[in-house]
């Protein structure tokens, strides 16, 4: 099943979603491997016409390309997911990468070579390595600052001590739940957004891996994704699994279409 309104075919793509269900290091609750089969389900009810940028989503060029299943090695896998990721990029068109833990973007990140990295996540990510893996989950932001210049992380309430010292770098900004509603994205250059789904308060997304209570609403995070979208060359939703009864996958297929009506909207402008 592909992504409801994802009609397009390659000749005719703007944006190339790819599914990649990598769940290997996730630490507390498995299921990450199920969100891209749980965000396209919970697509299914939505309206293809979008009132407010006043475009229909399955006419947004966008291409549902399916999975690329991982392996045992994550670090083979994130280098060949990074060079089909380049492929969609060098060719005009922008990835939409939906996961699986969240150290898939560092994939995502590598493909395309933003300036800023920004992320919605309830943690740091900012480990050097967890449980003697510097590619896991828990390090997706620090292997991510290897390739982009600036790393903003939105909604974060937790980390090691050594992380939140290494988030008071000059390439590190991390913005408490609280202040996320009046931040400013003021930001140079290109921007590859990652939103892990667990930057909102459980109580709306509760299917994720390691649920951090006191974080965002969902219309936190719609509205960061709303004023990021025209800038960025890269997208993606990762940290869904299939622990609920679909909350925490609708808001993630929501919040992908919303980048989708924003960056075609605004680009178009």
């Amino acid at each position: 099943m592909g992504f409801p309104g994802a009609r397009a075919d390659e000749e005719g793509a703007n944006y190339v979603l790819r599914g990649a269900p990598l769940d290997v290091s996730t630490s507390f609750r498995p299921g990450t491997r199920f969100g891209p089969r749980e965000l396209r389900h919970a697509a299914e009810p939505f309206e293809d016409y979008d009132h407010r940028t006043d475009r229909t989503f399955s006419t947004l060029g966008v291409q549902d390309a399916g999975d690329i299943a991982p392996w045992n090695d994550v670090g083979e896998y994130l280098d060949f997911l990074a060079g089909d990721l380049s492929d969609t990029a060098n060719d005009g068109r922008l990835p939409l990468l939906v996961g699986g833990e969240h150290t898939v973007s560092v994939a995502g990140v590598r493909a395309t070579q933003p300036d800023v990295y920004v992320c919605l996540d309830a943690h740091l990510d900012l480990r050097e390595e967890y449980m003697g893996n510097p590619l896991s989950h828990a390090t997706a932001t620090r292997r991510v600052l290897d390739h982009a210049d600036r790393a903003v992380i939105l909604g974060a309430r937790a980390g090691s001590e050594a992380e939140w010292e290494r988030a008071e770098a000059d390439d590190v900004t991390a913005v408490p739940p609280a202040s996320v509603p009046d931040w400013s994205p003021d930001l140079d250059g290109s921007v590859y957004l990652s939103v892990d789904i667990d930057a909102a308060d459980p109580g709306f997304a509760p299917g994720t891996g390691t649920p951090e209570p006191f974080g965002l609403v969902p219309r936190d995070l719609r509205d960061v994704v709303r004023a990021i979208a025209p800038q960025c060359v890269g997208f993606d939703v990762v940290e869904v699994t299939d622990r609920d009864d679909g909350q925490a996958a609708a808001l993630g297929a929501k919040l992908l279409r919303e980048f989708v009506f924003t960056h075609a909207s605004r680009t178009a402008d």
